[in-house]
């Protein structure tokens, strides 16, 4: 059954984990950035974060400590874990997962659901919205996602007009406020072609989309680009899983 009201699971209390600093790294990543990918808590996770480019990613995005900000379809938590450090005990992150995304994706919720139940995490919470009704109980500084945007126009998401979704994400977000989108490149020209086959969407017609609600193109990032992909395959496809070619752009709402 899908729920009609937002459904928060909010925990008030961040527990102390790394120290927290203002000023940059030497590297050029924040030091409170690297206090978070170094956070022992996600040992598990730190394999992974060579090829995903945590620090890169970020550092890009801009989070800062007492932020609010979105992680949306969080997957795993990966991303959601490193924004919890970052943003600190004055800060906010929001697990956001669609309705019709948390029906394929079941063990993911209760992983979240779990993650906001673990006292290090306890700045995180967990909203679940329908997908064509994406909002925030408070104006927000970041909205994240990654390898999802191409999700929301196909069937099983209700095909969501991209463009509407996007309104509603610059409706979201504070004046200056950010949308960090990550995702598997498709063929130049395809448009939205293969969004539910290759789970590919072109770069060009994300900015386009995007831009078209007010959003001003504040940059992208070159760290998870592949030129050996082809663009052709499947992202899920053994040739290439975990190496996909991938855009990663920063949007601003104008303030």
């Amino acid at each position: 059954m899908r729920p009609t009201a937002l459904a928060v699971l909010v925990a008030l209390a961040f527990p102390v984990t790394a120290a927290l600093a203002d000023a940059p790294a030497s590297s050029g990543t924040p030091a409170y950035v690297t206090a978070a990918v170094n956070d022992a808590a996600r040992k598990d996770d730190a394999v992974n974060d060579q090829r995903r480019k945590i620090a890169d990613l970020m550092t890009f995005a801009e989070v800062k400590p007492g932020q609010a900000v979105v992680d949306l379809i969080p997957g795993s938590g990966y991303f959601t874990k490193v924004f919890s450090g970052v943003v600190g005990p004055k800060g906010r992150v929001y697990a956001v997962w669609p309705n019709e995304y948390g029906m394929e994706a079941k063990s993911d919720v209760q992983a979240s659901k779990a993650l906001v139940a673990n006292p290090h995490y306890a700045n995180v919470g967990v909203l679940m919205v329908p997908a064509k009704e994406f909002k925030t109980p408070e104006k927000v500084d970041v909205v994240f996602t990654s390898q999802n945007y191409h999700d929301y126009p196909d069937k099983f998401m209700g095909n969501v007009d991209p463009v509407t979704f996007d309104k509603q994400v610059f409706d979201s977000l504070k004046p200056g406020g950010l949308f960090v989108i990550v995702d598997h490149v498709a063929e130049a020209g395809s448009g939205m072609r293969d969004t539910d086959t290759l789970h590919r969407i072109d770069p060009a017609i994300v900015r386009k989309q995007v831009e078209s609600v007010g959003f001003v193109f504040d940059g992208e990032s070159s760290v998870l680009r592949n030129p050996a992909d082809p663009h052709t395959i499947k992202v899920f496809d053994k040739s290439i899983r975990g190496h996909t070619d991938q855009f990663v752009y920063r949007f601003r709402k104008p303030g």
